[in-house]
């Protein structure tokens, strides 16, 4: 109960931060706001209530507002697994710090920026309840326009698109468009190769991840263990 009620406050302080930097960019007005239409999507996926999201807009325009910087950080697991930490933070002196020490007493070593980016394609990913495309072939054939890299399913059986990183607000036009409800699209780094580890190994790998999942700083945890 409280693990399942430990990472709902995480997913919340994560998409309040988000707003927060959509706000910054392009206004409080999610009609004029791509960026913020996409958080308030995420955050109905979540679960996250009408209310706090609404605090966090007002939070975002108010004069004791907090500007976040988003960085990326990039580094090595235990056994050679690449990992690329996504942050937001009001301290990067505090994040880098904290980000190095999880590195560290996790067995893994942090990088310098561009030690393992080149090993993650950075893609759009949305994802789409299953009964809202009659035609899953048919859409595949209208979005290549838009830049649709691939389409398929996750496990959940939703529909999962993606395209490339300079195509996503494309891509998030022509959903509109067709009046597709996402359920929820994000920024997302899928890696060219995975290394396989046997069960205690990746044990290690993934005990780090959680740990640096658990950070305040931290948005999204990047990493090709297969």
């Amino acid at each position: 109960m409280f693990a399942r009620w430990d990472k709902m406050a995480k997913q919340f302080t994560r998409i309040g931060k988000e707003i927060a930097i959509a706000v910054k960019l392009a206004g409080p007005d999610p009609e004029n706001n791509a960026a913020l239409r996409r958080c308030m999507q995420n955050a109905k996926s979540v679960n996250m209530p009408k209310d706090r999201v609404e605090a966090a807009i007002k939070r975002a325009m108010g004069k004791d507002k907090t500007d976040y910087e988003e960085i990326v950080y990039e580094g090595y697991a235990p056994h050679g697994v690449a990992m690329m930490v996504e942050t937001a933070t009001d301290n990067p002196t505090r994040t880098v710090a904290n980000i190095r020490m999880h590195f560290n007493k996790g067995g893994g070593s942090m990088g310098t920026s561009g030690a393992v980016g080149f090993l993650f394609n950075c893609l759009g990913e949305y994802k789409i309840k299953k009964e809202e495309i009659k035609d899953v072939d048919e859409l595949e054939l209208e979005l290549i326009d838009s830049g649709l890299e691939e389409i398929g399913e996750d496990e959940e059986g939703n529909i999962i698109i993606r395209t490339a990183f300079n195509d996503f607000g494309n891509m998030s036009q022509a959903l509109e468009k067709r009046n597709i409800n996402v359920i929820s699209s994000q920024l997302t780094r899928i890696p060219a190769t995975t290394v396989e580890l046997n069960e205690e190994q990746a044990k290690e790998v993934l005990e780090l991840v959680d740990r640096l999942e658990q950070d305040e700083d931290v948005q999204h945890v990047f990493h090709n263990l297969k």
